[in-house]
């Protein structure tokens, strides 16, 4: 990535957000299966590697905004020994499958089978806030990209954000204003998953752009700051554009104008300007250089 940096400028970015940096569960090539919190993940490089990283993006005039998780860890499903230091049964909510219908059952029960972080507990709630802290220190992190926004409490995600010390972006994976809104009271900004959907509708599939108008105007009820939310095509967790609407090269030029152009942060992930078309995770997860 250090060697690349003149790409991504060159393209006029002023940021890049890379993936969790912690060791992983064997298999976790994606950073989200934390195993030891204490340890890098081996397979993104050292630690020296990371910090010559930060740097030559400073060097550069970009910021570096690291990708964090604190609702779970790897799946291991009851064997906590195998991670360090949140090893034990009480550092975990009990097991149980998510009801999406219940916010409980959200924040309590088990997304995609991973241990549950419980935040309730004191030690797991100060050493997930001494660790985000830092890392951030250590590394000169610019900014935070927040996993898992609804599965966690917000008034813990209050706390985590002013112990990063740093802009944070959190991701709420949820069409509905209403839902997604009230987690923007307690961190910097959220990606903008509302006007994603729109985006796909006005772009992909050539519906009305009043669609646009009208998503403002709902979504001015709910966030308190539309133009800090971040405004994107494509991500990690979902289809890419170009697999949705039927490789609709047009479209996706139109929706990338949109979000670098639009109201918000714009976010552009690798490999849309190569007109990249994998499916659901992890074929939208493709090679790259």
């Amino acid at each position: 990535m250090t060697r690349e940096l003149d790409y991504i400028k060159g393209m006029g970015f002023d940021a890049i957000w890379i993936s969790p940096i912690v060791d992983n569960i064997d298999g976790g090539y994606h950073g989200y299966w934390a195993r030891n919190w204490e340890n890098l993940n081996s397979n993104f490089g050292s630690a020296d590697d990371l910090k010559n990283l930060v740097k030559a993006a400073h060097d550069k005039d970009m910021w570096v905004m690291v990708d964090v998780v604190a609702n779970h860890s790897g799946p291991i499903g009851d064997d906590f020994d195998q991670l360090y230091p949140l090893n034990r049964a009480e550092h975990y909510h009990n097991d149980c499958d998510i009801d999406w219908n219940d916010q409980g059952s959200v924040e309590y029960c088990r997304l995609a089978g991973l241990p549950d972080l419980n935040q309730d507990n004191s030690y797991v709630r100060q050493y997930l806030k001494d660790w985000i802290k830092g890392i951030v220190d250590e590394y000169s992190f610019d900014g935070i990209r927040i996993d898992t926004i609804p599965e966690v409490s917000k008034d813990f995600w209050a706390e985590y954000g002013a112990a990063s010390g740093v802009f944070q972006m959190g991701e709420c994976f949820n069409g509905d204003p209403a839902y997604v809104g009230p987690y923007q009271g307690s961190l910097t900004a959220l990606f903008n998953y509302p006007m994603y959907y729109t985006i796909g509708d006005v772009f992909g599939s050539s519906k009305s752009m009043y669609g646009i108008r009208n998503r403002y105007n709902a979504e001015a009820q709910h966030f308190s700051d539309i133009d800090a939310l971040g405004v994107f095509v494509d991500n990690h967790d979902n289809a890419r554009f170009l697999n949705r609407y039927s490789n609709n090269t047009s479209g996706l030029k139109q929706a990338q104008i949109f979000a670098l152009t639009s109201r918000g942060i714009p976010f552009t992930y690798y490999g849309t300007e190569q007109y990249y078309a994998g499916g659901n995770d992890p074929n939208n997860r493709e090679s790259l250089w």
